[in-house]
């Protein structure tokens, strides 16, 4: 090995501890051995054959031909990362990737930074180009979360969800991928260059993240600092044997982190149209005293949306809940629009009231919400004209007022601590009993006198 070379990986050796050193050094050797042993320039380089080997497991065909093309494209002078624009090394005409290279790809996926990531990124979008066309990035990220969504599935990290019982996956991937690609600033004439790369994975952390567990876990890198992530939420008390999901695994990796800090429960089913029937008041037995909840909505014409409820429901002629509340769509389109400030109209539930709306919104105004089910169950209406005036979201539905094809709710934060008095329901209020009593004697002005009677709740 020569001065540069050796020079240019030491330089990227430096960045992992010494004990994961000849972790990383070691990957080479395996890889080789994993391919039973080496051949051709006196196991010297690592072939496509040795690659697919250990990604392939991991990764559909493409994803592993556009990591070995970007290692090929690893120049070993002292910037030692791939020119973009350059004609291929030597390597990339056959003879394979040599130790070096490698070593010096784990560096600049595993620890570098987003100037570093970018030029690998472009390679494996574009390999000998300037620049990649807005599509190209999208068919490259498809790619990554369709590996990282198999990688799931195979190290059994499903949290407890069941894929054959949700969403079409492919769908989901493209979908995601959108959303993604969204967050690129493409030049004037749609062109992604390194620049523009640099800048969306600076602010985009699925990319890196993504990356760095294709990475690892398909070149079976372990460092002793890394925390494996788990990307979905576990998911407990669901009937799957019965159930077709509106969710799918992409969609999960994407709204579980919206969710606020503090809602980590194991989401749980409460509703759902196809196991317990078209029912408002079902419905509401399964929002009612559950704590945070997820609310998703298929209406007739395909479109997939809902909201996140950050309080547990209310039956009140008042609006509830507070700014960590949001809606959210997931097709056509998969976006997630918070609170603007503009007013407090997180959440509003009411039902069996003669002079309020009977039904379930989130956001905007009484007959004008961003998201409606009318209590009669059958239709709903999402109505934003521009925008919905709370969350800024556009409308949701395929159309203003949508006939409804399917709902669920999901639990996804810990529900209230139930109280501990001996009594138990004996001690309750009649006005915790029946809060429809409570709504009624509220909007007639009456003062509720009881209520500075109780004792003080334990927060």
């Amino acid at each position: 090995m020569g001065n540069t070379e050796s020079v240019a990986m030491q330089k990227r050796l430096a960045r992992f501890q010494p004990e994961e050193r000849p972790e990383v050094e070691g990957v080479f050797d395996r890889l080789q051995a994993g391919a039973g042993g080496p051949s051709g320039a006196a196991g010297t380089t690592l072939t496509l054959e040795m690659l697919q080997g250990s990604v392939g497991r991991v990764a559909p065909d493409s994803m592993v031909r556009r990591v070995y093309q970007c290692m090929c494209n690893i120049s070993l002078g002292e910037a030692a990362s791939p020119a973009p624009g350059a004609s291929p090394t030597s390597a990339a005409s056959g003879v394979g990737v040599v130790r070096e290279q490698l070593v010096i790809f784990l560096a600049d996926t595993l620890r570098g930074t987003a100037e570093e990531r970018a030029p690998l990124v472009l390679t494996m979008i574009q390999p000998g180009a300037g620049a990649a066309k807005c599509h190209q990035v999208a068919e490259f990220v498809e790619d990554l979360i369709s590996s990282v969504v198999q990688i799931l599935v195979q190290s059994g990290r499903l949290q407890g969800w069941q894929p054959k019982r949700m969403g079409d996956m492919s769908s989901g991937v493209k979908i995601m991928a959108e959303q993604m690609c969204s967050e690129l600033k493409a030049t004037d004439n749609g062109e992604c260059d390194l620049s523009c790369l640099e800048d969306w994975i600076f602010r985009t952390s699925q990319v890196s993240l993504y990356l760095e567990m294709l990475v690892s876990e398909g070149l079976n890198v372990s460092l002793s600092g890394r925390v494996v992530p788990t990307l979905l939420p576990p998911c407990r008390e669901t009937h799957w044997n019965e159930l077709s999901s509106l969710l799918d695994i992409p969609t999960l990796m994407f709204l579980a982190p919206q969710l606020p800090d503090g809602v980590g429960a194991p989401w749980r089913l409460l509703f759902s149209t196809s196991l317990h029937g078209e029912s408002f008041t079902r419905m509401m037995a399964g929002l009612l005293n559950h704590g945070p909840t997820l609310l998703l909505i298929k209406d007739t014409k395909g479109h997939v949306f809902g909201g996140f409820a950050s309080h547990g429901w209310e039956i009140k002629p008042q609006f509830q809940g507070d700014s960590r509340c949001f809606l959210f769509s997931v097709f056509p389109t998969l976006r997630v629009y918070s609170t603007t400030g503009y007013n407090e109209h997180f959440m509003y539930l009411n039902h069996n009231q003669q002079t309020m709306p009977n039904g379930l919104g989130m956001g905007g105004q009484h007959g004008y919400f961003g998201l409606w089910l009318d209590s009669d169950f059958g239709r709903g209406h999402s109505r934003a004209r521009p925008k919905c005036t709370t969350y800024g979201s556009p409308q949701l539905s395929a159309e203003e007022d949508f006939s409804l094809d399917s709902v669920e709710v999901w639990a996804v934060g810990k529900p209230p601590v139930p109280d501990d008095d001996e009594g138990g329901v004996g001690k309750r209020s009649i006005l915790d009993m029946d809060p429809e009593a409570l709504a009624i004697i509220e909007m007639t002005g009456k003062t509720v006198h009881s209520q500075g009677l109780r004792e003080p709740e334990d927060d």
